[in-house]
């Protein structure tokens, strides 16, 4: 049985048991908060258990990395949707300890690409339609500083209200501990 079939069989059951209704909750955050996050597989339950959140409590985005890469991008309207459509206060940026982000390196990505059927005409094609493969998957060293880059990038957004704290969180994804980097409520203060 392929994934799919699996997922299928799965969920056909899940409906016909109605085990749903275990999940219900409202399109709207309980506790009015948008979490963005790294896509780690580590941190998919662990994360919410590690900051109390249940189901239906917050909006939370995942990334590689947690990271903000354009102002403008999708990751970021969709913090902004939060805001303004889906009853958002607080935003926690939470990247973790020992990022698969922190290795990437785009000369060992594109021979990944390459490997994997991606001509290199194509790859020169982007290229030479502006795309800077370097820039495109740029890493980080330090997660702490990542972590402040993606919280200034969302705290200085233009259409960002000075209203809604941004923090800045640093998980351990081997015992969910979390360490502060950015307190969003001394900037809130500074700002109101």
């Amino acid at each position: 049985m392929s994934l799919l079939e699996d997922i299928l069989t799965h969920n056909q059951d899940f409906v016909e048991k109605k085990k749903y209704e275990n999940y219900q909750s409202s399109k709207f955050p309980n506790k009015h908060v948008l979490i963005l996050s790294c896509m780690d597989t580590r941190l998919v339950e662990l994360l919410p258990k590690a900051m109390n959140i249940a189901n239906g409590d917050a909006k939370i985005l995942k990334t590689a990395g947690a990271l903000v890469s354009h102002p403008f991008g999708s990751i970021m309207r969709s913090i902004l949707v939060g805001v303004y459509e889906l009853e958002v206060d607080e935003i926690c940026v939470v990247g973790h300890h020992d990022c698969g982000m922190a290795s990437v390196k785009a000369a060992q990505t594109l021979e990944k690409i390459k490997q994997r059927g991606i001509r290199q005409e194509t790859l020169d094609t982007l290229q030479y339609s502006g795309v800077d493969f370097n820039r495109f998957f740029k890493s980080f060293d330090r997660v702490e500083d990542s972590v402040k880059h993606s919280v200034s990038t969302i705290r200085n957004h233009p259409l960002m209200p000075v209203t809604v704290p941004v923090h800045g969180l640093v998980m351990d994804p081997n015992t969910g501990k979390l360490d502060l980097i950015v307190d969003g409520y001394q900037k809130y203060r500074a700002s109101v």
